[in-house]
């Protein structure tokens, strides 16, 4: 299969049976990327870092940047077009349709049902780049290597965030903390051997 036709199928597929946002979507894309060999672990890890450091939805910004890594920039249109297409087609229709939806216990329970996967998959994300991150586990019974950089870092920020809401009574923007993480990252890995 052509890889722009890869790119937006794969990419569809995921628009159309991710629910909870981009973030729900980590795991699901993680797989689907590293089955195809498109990327490895910690180019994945490096997209999602720049993807949510940049403006936009996380989603849409990792079917860009996997897309423009694949197949230039028409992958990453027909990639971000594929992320994009099925929301926007469930959306026109519910949209259509919503004053009369929300009354079917069925919808209801639809939607009981897709809350805590959405919870589950959400934290399944973090608690992987977590172990992935900080201590360099990727796969269950491999040796564990700790970032002691990546450690004191995410330290730092943890306390900047606990002293910042102490004293502003209100957490920090995450723009600030994203600005801190950036220049840390460059002054340990950029500065210290």
């Amino acid at each position: 299969m052509p890889i722009l036709l890869d790119l937006f199928i794969t990419f569809f597929k995921l628009g159309l049976f991710t629910f909870g946002g981009g973030y729900a979507m980590i795991p699901i894309l993680t797989d689907d990327v590293l089955a195809h060999g498109w990327l490895v672990q910690e180019e994945i890890m490096n997209f999602i870092a720049v993807a949510e450091s940049t403006p936009g939805p996380i989603a849409i910004n990792m079917a860009t940047f996997i897309g423009a890594s694949q197949g230039g920039f028409f992958g990453a249109v027909l990639a971000t077009l594929g992320v994009v297409l099925p929301s926007f087609i469930i959306i026109l229709l519910i949209a259509s349709v919503i004053k009369g939806l929300m009354k079917f216990a069925g919808v209801k329970a639809f939607l009981s049902g897709v809350r805590p996967v959405v919870v589950g998959l959400i934290l399944a994300t973090g608690i992987g780049m977590m172990l992935t991150v900080l201590i360099g586990l990727e796969q269950i019974g491999e040796k564990v290597a700790f970032d002691w950089k990546a450690l004191v870092i995410f330290a730092i920020i943890a306390a900047t965030h606990i002293v910042w809401k102490r004293v502003k009574k209100k957490a920090p923007s995450p723009i600030i903390l994203i600005l801190i993480s950036a220049c840390l990252g460059m002054i340990f890995y950029g500065l210290i051997p």
